[in-house]
This record gives C-alpha cells, sequence and structure tokens, in this order.
C-alpha cells in the first residue's frame, strides 16, 4: 500500500491488502476492506465502509456513513467473490448505500463518472449507471437496473429491477418506475406514465433547436400516435432516417425487455360534467 501523501486517521482500519493512490484522505472510524483500489484525490469523510473488491476512481467524494461494495440484499448469494466499480468525480453523499453484484449477473455494479447520489440512494446489486447521473435523496433501485448518461432521478422514486432509464429523462419525485423509461422524457406516477419530454432538462445539456425538434418529432410518433408501437417504429425509421436522436429512441425500444412506459391517457370530460 502506498501511504506516500496519503493520509489516514490513527482511528481508521484499512487493510493491507488495500491500495490508496496519492492524495486519499481516509477518515475517522473508516474501514477500508481487502483488495479495495481507491483512485487519486479521493476523500473519504469519517464512519465511511468500502468493502472488499471495490474500485473507486480518482477525486471522488464519500461522506460519513455511506457504504460501498457490501453483500448484496439477494437471498441466492453464498459469498461469491464478485465487485463494485465506481468511476472518478463521483459525490457519495450520507447514508448512500451501493451493493456489490452477484454470479447469476455481470457479477458488477458499476457506477461511471460524474454522478451525484443524495443522502440515502440504494444502488442494488448488477446495477449499471453511467455518467453524469443524479439520483435525489432516498431514490431506491432494485437489482439490475441500467441508468443511462445524464439522467435524473428524483427524491424517493423506486424502480424495479431490470428496468431501463434512457439518457436525458427525467423521472419526478415519489414515482414508481416499474417498466422502461426511454431516453429524452420525463416520466411521474405510481405507476409512472410518460409525461412529455424534458424540455428544460435537454436545453441546459446544450442541445440546439434543430436537435429538439426532431426529438419531439421522434416522441410524437412514438407515442402520441394511435398506431401500435411496432407500427410508429417503422414509421419513424421512414420520416427521420439518419437522425441520432431517432436511432437512440429505436435501439432502445429495440433492447427493451420489460416493455416501454407510455403515456397517460387523459379522460375527456363530457358535457354535463363541465364546471358551471
Amino acid at each position: 500500500m502506498n501511504r506516500g501523501e496519503v493520509r489516514i486517521h490513527p482511528t481508521a482500519i484499512v487493510h493491507p491488502s488495500a491500495e490508496l493512490d496519492t492524495g486519499v484522505e481516509v477518515g475517522a472510524y473508516s474501514i477500508i476492506g481487502a483488495n479495495v483500489k481507491i483512485g487519486r484525490d479521493t476523500r473519504l469523510a469519517s464512519h465511511v465502509v468500502v468493502h472488499d473488491n471495490t474500485t473507486i476512481g480518482s477525486q471522488c467524494r464519500l461522506y460519513q456513513f455511506s457504504s460501498v461494495g457490501m453483500d448484496p440484499q439477494d437471498i441466492t448469494y453464498r459469498g461469491e467473490p464478485t465487485e463494485t466499480i465506481i468511476g472518478d468525480r463521483n459525490v457519495i453523499r450520507e447514508f448512500v448505500t451501493i451493493h456489490r453484484g452477484t454470479p447469476k449477473d455481470r457479477g458488477k455494479t458499476i457506477c461511471g463518472n460524474d454522478n451525484y447520489f443524495m443522502n440515502y440512494v440504494h444502488i442494488a446489486h448488477d446495477c449499471v449507471i453511467g455518467n453524469h447521473v443524479i439520483m435525489a435523496n432516498a431514490a431506491t433501485l432494485g437489482g439490475h437496473v441500467i441508468i443511462e448518461d445524464h439522467a435524473i432521478v428524483g427524491g424517493l422514486v423506486a424502480i424495479h429491477q431490470y428496468v431501463r432509464i434512457g439518457a436525458y429523462a427525467f423521472i419526478g419525485g415519489a414515482s414508481a418506475v416499474t417498466k422502461d423509461i426511454p431516453p429524452y422524457v420525463m416520466a411521474v406516477g405510481n405507476r409512472a406514465h410518460l409525461y412529455g419530454l424534458n424540455s428544460v432538462g435537454l436545453k441546459r445539456q446544450g442541445f440546439s433547436r434543430q436537435d429538439i425538434q426532431e426529438i419531439r418529432r421522434a416522441y410524437a410518433i412514438l407515442f402520441k400516435s394511435s398506431m401500435p408501437l411496432k407500427d410508429a417504429v417503422e414509421k419513424l425509421r421512414e420520416e427521420l432516417p439518419g437522425s441520432v436522436h431517432a436511432e437512440r429512441f429505436l435501439r432502445f425500444i429495440e433492447g427493451s425487455k420489460r416493455g416501454v412506459v407510455k403515456e397517460r391517457a387523459v379522460a375527456k370530460r363530457k358535457p354535463d360534467q363541465e364546471e358551471g
């Protein structure tokens, strides 16, 4: 273990096989397990637990009482040597729990770069989180969930196992998500339904007016028309050939295993139901 320029509080426990890069700080009463690798300039506050076979990249910040790499909450797990892999510049706030993978899937739980996980977030076994993802307080993922780049998951959201969340999607707070959420959209509710495009988020991410127009047209074809989704997919191919945004929608839908969330149908009022 390289202790050059590494600061470890006297009350912390670091396994002899752990590898800590230069600039790493380990706070009071924190515990670092076997075969852990922690990258340059990553800082652990007090009372952080990083369990065996976990890799954490550079310039991450782990706050007090967070727990990374613990056993998966899977009744079939028997202590097999699976992994947790965390990329660079991630912020892991208080009481976040990230569990390692299981042998029945990829054997790894993976979080990319530049993510922000707020208090009490739970990332279960075998999940894959992309880059620049924000998960607000107490957002919870079942096992095997995939969240693509730049998605935002609101507070108290519960996402069913094996669900996929598309890039640049926004999920409103307190939603229950049981089917896949396509890229670029907003979804909310129990069970979650689509509520149009994440237009504000797309503008903030620098999408041009032409980009947003293409995305809006693709969304209308797929989710606002009365045709079956299979036919809408073919129409999208015909009307927006060569569009990278249409292609992202198509790849997502074709890769869906749980089915894709639809727009909520709004019932029309009868004349005698109109307010007087």
